[in-house]
């Protein structure tokens, strides 16, 4: 559990990206600074600068009202149950939140596209391994594209972390060669009756960090004074927020910042994808953000066992598997809410 909190902020930083592209390196350090500001201020930013091109956008959102579009029985051909890799589709009420309430919303949760006879596959390591698609004309090649711009956003941004963090800019990327990191088409249907209707519930994201792309409002952060702030769409920019892993690995210097989505009456479409680093990756912090005064909060975490075991208490069909012997959490597992101000809020009630 992290010692650091946000700060008391009313809104989200907007950092441009853009130097992280040029072939001066000096130039780098520009965006990473302002990135590493909102990493330990706010945990959550906007993003602009990048290369995820609007045609690509426009094409994503296409493809995926097609696949919502179609008959509840064709969907369920892909159900994420019948996936060996938790890839599929994602009925609405499949999903349960810390709290126990089930989440208002359908998804399609597709991954780094790995063959079945990959040897991480055939060693058996959850979340690796080939996607579940829709029958649907030009659906794969769109979905794939954009898949492949934003995870080369993703790894900018790891390298402009690196850099905030008084790192070489590569000292990530040996962490990142085969990761489960999730791209979910999430759908939340209209609902002219919902008043202050629960989306997702409060909680923080398992990985390094996220980069979301929004279609309509929804979204709220925490900040330090436990104040839910709004998170207003602004055109074309992503937004990112720090994962479990990334708090991790800084003791807490940059904050996982717990967030929901609510007031959901409009239908709503977003697409987050997780960036992770890989399955075995031991997560610990790094030497330079422990003080010999005290020992740190954050005890070793094998990145893909904390993605599992959060994904594993999450989903009905992975619920159901543990009761019936063929599942179980991996050793150490962490409850659900761990980390961010849920933690904090749990610890504070059990001192």
């Amino acid at each position: 559990m992290s010692s650091r909190k946000p700060t008391a902020f009313t809104e989200l930083p907007i950092v441009d990206v853009s130097p992280l592209y040029s072939e001066n390196a000096d130039e780098w350090q520009i965006a990473a600074t302002k990135l590493g500001q909102a990493a330990e201020e706010t945990g959550f930013l906007y993003v602009t600068g990048h290369r995820v091109s609007l045609s690509l956008r426009q094409s994503l959102l296409a493809q995926t009202k097609r696949f919502f579009a179609l008959p509840d029985e064709q969907k369920m051909d892909i159900y994420i149950g019948k996936s060996s890799s938790h890839r599929g589709y994602v009925p609405e009420g499949e999903e349960v939140m810390a709290d126990g309430k089930r989440d208002r919303k359908e998804a399609l949760d597709l991954g780094y596209e790995v063959s079945a006879d990959h040897p991480l596959v055939v060693a058996g390591t959850p979340m690796i391994g080939p996607n579940q698609w829709p029958q649907l004309e030009g659906f794969r090649p769109a979905i794939e594209a954009y898949y492949n711009a934003v995870f080369d956003l993703g790894r900018h941004l790891l390298r402009g972390f690196a850099l905030a963090l008084g790192q070489p800019a590569a000292f990530f990327d040996k962490y990142v060669t085969c990761p489960p990191s999730q791209l979910r088409l999430l759908h939340y249907p209209y609902n002219a009756d919902a008043v202050d209707a629960q989306g997702i519930g409060a909680h923080t994201d398992y990985e390094c960090f996220t980069l979301l792309l929004p279609t309509a409002p929804g979204l709220e952060v925490m900040n330090g004074d436990g104040q839910w702030i709004d998170v207003p769409l602004i055109p074309d920019a992503f937004v990112v927020n720090i994962g479990d892993m990334m708090e991790c690995w800084t003791n807490g210097r940059f904050v996982a910042t717990s967030h929901r989505v609510r007031k959901v009456k409009e239908e709503r479409y977003s697409f987050p994808l997780f960036f992770a680093c890989d399955y075995d990756t031991v997560v610990a912090p790094l030497p330079e953000f422990i003080s010999g005064d005290e020992p740190s909060p954050y005890q070793p975490i094998r990145a893909g066992d904390h993605l599992f075991a959060q994904t594993m208490q999450s989903f009905s069909y992975l619920i159901e598997k543990q009761k019936n012997g063929e599942l179980a959490l991996p050793d150490g597992a962490k409850g659900l809410s761990s980390f961010g101000q849920e933690a904090r809020k749990k610890a504070g009630a059990n001192a």
